[in-house]
């Protein structure tokens, strides 16, 4: 699916600002990595961002969502401080989770709604159900997005979780960035479905399947799921077919792909595709550029932060836990 609708230059604009700091952030992150900087893994995102930013421009302030060990750009498409982002991969107290949760496991009930990122392939699943029951029981009038990849969809609780929201008519869009490879096996080895989305319809659950390198025709995809599941049809989902420009890991060199993967993504890149028609507009490369640099300043503005701020106490390893005695408590 491609968009046809026209948007204002300022709309496109906006949604180009945002391509650039979420590629920037990544960009910076593993040029730490690389210096060694960074502990651990990092999972980049580098390549997927129209898909992010048209999905999250369509998610409303009051609503939630769930995202992955590859979730630094749903961060910055929800408008989250890439300061504290980027300090939270440093493993820095002035971090989302005070440099407990690393890169993999950003959190932010607060501001974001950010139910969480999460480590564990496929986990978010579960969880984005269960925010869409409470809402459900509620009556609040809230969706939640859960955000995921290709290689969780073979997961159970894939089809546990979404069989449970078809059958409660929960309010839940499920937002599939589809860049064909889990860790390093094409999906279509392993699922044999050309769409990943067209399994929603074993449920009877509406699905999309959408060009996630156009920014604007995800938009749209997600805008007619979320009125879906907001007017309380039940879940939706949508798949957006992206590119992974690093391997699964920063580092990793990928040579299980073919050459073809990377040649195709370079000619299908979103940022430069939005570029393009923006130029078509009137836009200047002059005015473009300064977007590009405007989003490189703040994103090393957030790695000097990051540099400069404290590690957390080593006394401070047991606070913030989540413990209950109620075996029945939850996080909404």
């Amino acid at each position: 699916m491609a968009s046809k609708k026209k948007y204002s230059k300022e709309m496109l604009l906006n949604f180009y600002r945002t391509m650039n700091r979420m590629r920037s952030f990544e960009e910076r992150a593993a040029e730490c990595f690389t210096k060694g900087m960074l502990a651990g893994n990092i999972h980049l995102s580098i390549g997927q961002e129209a898909a992010e930013a048209g999905a999250f421009a369509a998610i409303q302030e009051k609503d939630f969502f769930t995202s992955t060990h590859r979730g630094h750009g749903h961060v910055i498409a929800r408008g989250g401080d890439a300061k504290r982002a980027m300090a939270e991969l440093f493993g820095k107290k002035t971090g989302y989770c005070k440099g407990k949760g690393g890169s993999m496991h950003i959190a932010d009930m607060a501001k974001m709604n950010h139910l969480g990122a999460n480590g564990i392939v496929g986990a978010g699943q579960a969880i984005s159900a269960g925010s869409a029951l409470a809402s459900k029981i509620l009556g609040d009038d809230i969706v939640t997005v859960g955000c995921f990849g290709d290689g969780s969809t073979n997961e159970g609780t894939f089809h546990e979780s979404l069989n449970m929201a078809a059958t409660w008519k929960l309010p839940m869009v499920w937002f599939i960035e589809n860049n064909c490879y889990g860790v390093s096996t094409e999906i279509h080895r392993v699922t044999n479905t050309p769409d990943i989305a067209t399994r929603a319809a074993a449920y009877d659950v509406p699905f999309a399947v959408v060009d996630g390198t156009d920014v604007c025709a995800v938009y749209e995809a997600m805008l007619k799921a979320m009125e879906h599941a907001r007017s309380g049809k039940g879940p939706y989902v949508v798949e957006a077919k992206v590119y992974r420009y690093q391997g699964h890991y920063c580092g990793d060199p990928a040579v299980y792909r073919p050459a073809s993967y990377m040649e195709d993504a370079l000619a299908n890149d979103g940022i430069e595709k939005l570029g393009k028609k923006l130029l078509d507009m009137g836009v200047t490369e002059a005015e473009l550029e300064q977007i590009k640099k405007e989003a490189y300043d703040e994103m090393m503005e957030a790695v000097k932060f990051a540099d400069e701020s404290p590690y957390p106490d080593p006394s401070e390893v047991t606070e913030d836990m989540y413990t209950t005695d109620n075996e029945r408590c939850v996080a909404r």
